[in-house]
């Protein structure tokens, strides 16, 4: 299956400056991500970026970059860029510059997902919500499926509403409760009509991007996938990677 890989690599982080490039085991988290890509079998990887130095440090490790316009307002615009001359049936998988420990199968299936379904727009992924935790959370996105495994609805609040459960008792046994995973697919030609829609009110009261395409009649399917590795947002996720390396070196 051809794919290509586009990692949005911005310098500017409020909670962690310079993010892309913090070094893990010695290589710049970005780079990580790279490896983690290539080796989902993806045709090609770019990283995609608005700061010379981490278009160095890719090409310093073998990896392709794009330096972009400063001013995009998304990792989706920035991809937008690098994929305009693609064409149309290039199936462009949008992977976080800050999850180094990304599984490569994730990367291929959802590839997958958007390949196998010629009715959707964009793929995405999604794991089981197990707890009742999780499920309040407004930092966790929240994703009901219909029958295709097809979004209904992204949220940061309790969807599905188990109505008759109680929040004191045990997870409800087949709950359908979905976690989102944000990595999505597009093809090459639908991502200057994504990068062209006006933010829709439902993405902006949300902040969840992916609703404009829901707000404009787009389809979008979802991978339903294992529990992920958490990325990277804060001087304490860092740390908790690097140690993940840490440890995982001194094992071999």
């Amino acid at each position: 299956m051809s794919f290509i890989v586009v990692i949005p690599a911005r310098h500017a982080s409020t909670r962690l400056p310079g993010k892309p490039l913090a070094e893990i085991d010695g290589i710049p988290m970005v780079v990580h991500v790279a490896r983690r890509s290539r080796e989902s079998g993806a045709n090609q990887v770019w990283i995609a970026t608005d700061h010379e130095e981490i278009a160095g440090e890719a090409g310093k490790h073998g990896f392709s970059a794009r330096i972009t316009s400063p001013h995009h307002a998304s990792g989706t615009d920035r991809i937008a860029e690098v994929a305009q001359d693609w064409p149309d049936d290039t199936i462009v998988v949008n992977v976080q510059g800050d999850e180094p420990l990304i599984d490569p199968e994730l990367i291929s299936g959802v590839a997958a997902r958007l390949r196998e379904d010629p009715e959707i727009q964009a793929a995405t992924a999604c794991c089981p919500i197990e707890n009742w935790e999780e499920m309040k959370n407004p930092n966790i996105v929240k994703v009901v499926l219909d029958s295709d495994d097809r979004a209904l609805y992204f949220s940061r609040a309790e969807i599905p509403f188990a109505r008759d459960a109680s929040r004191n008792e045990p997870f409800p046994e087949g709950f359908p409760a979905f976690r989102h995973i944000g990595i999505y697919a597009y093809r090459a030609g639908f991502l200057a009509t994504y990068a062209a829609l006006a933010p829709a009110p439902i993405e902006q009261f949300e902040a969840l991007e992916q609703l404009r395409l829901l707000w404009n009649g787009y389809r979008i399917g979802v991978l339903r996938a294992n529990s992920p590795h958490a990325g990277v947002d804060t001087p304490e996720d860092l740390e908790r990677v690097r140690n993940i390396f840490k440890k995982s070196k001194e094992k071999s």
